[in-house]
C-alpha cells in the first residue's frame, strides 16, 4: 500500500517562501514520477509541477517557473517542492501524487498519477 504525507504547508506573507515536504511509504516509490498539483477553493485541481524518478528531468506550470523548484531524495523516499517569491494566487492546498506507470513519466493531468496526499494548505497573505 502506497501512502504519501505532505507536510511544510502555513501562512506566509507575499513574498516569503515555503518548502513542501511529500514522505512516501513503499520500496519502488523511486521508480516513479512524482509530481505536484494545488486546488484553490472553488477551482479545478492544477498541475504545478512534476520530477522523473531519477531527477533529471522536471516540469512545471508556466505561473510557478522561475519561484518554485522541485526536488526528490529517493534514499528517504521524499519529495520537495521549494517555493520562493510567492504570491497571493498561490493559495491552495497543495498535493502530492505519484505516477501510474514506472515506464512512462506523468504529466500534466491528474489522471497520469494513481495514489495521493491528502494535501497541506498554503496560505499568501499579508
Amino acid at each position: 500500500q502506497v501512502q504519501l504525507v505532505e507536510s511544510g504547508g502555513g501562512l506566509v506573507q507575499p513574498g516569503g517562501s515555503l518548502r513542501l515536504s511529500c514522505a512516501a511509504s513503499g520500496r519502488t516509490n523511486r521508480l516513479y514520477t512524482m509530481g505536484w498539483f494545488r486546488q484553490a477553493p472553488g477551482k479545478e485541481r492544477e498541475f504545478v509541477a512534476t520530477i522523473s524518478w531519477g531527477g533529471g528531468t522536471t516540469v512545471y506550470c508556466d505561473s510557478v517557473k522561475g519561484r518554485f523548484t522541485i526536488s526528490r531524495d529517493n534514499a528517504k523516499n521524499t519529495v520537495y517542492l521549494q517555493m520562493n517569491s510567492l504570491k497571493p494566487e498561490d493559495t491552495a492546498v497543495y498535493y502530492c501524487a505519484r505516477g501510474r506507470s514506472s515506464s512512462v513519466m506523468a504529466g500534466r493531468l491528474p489522471d497520469e498519477y494513481g495514489y495521493w496526499g491528502q494535501g497541506t494548505q498554503v496560505t499568501v497573505s499579508s
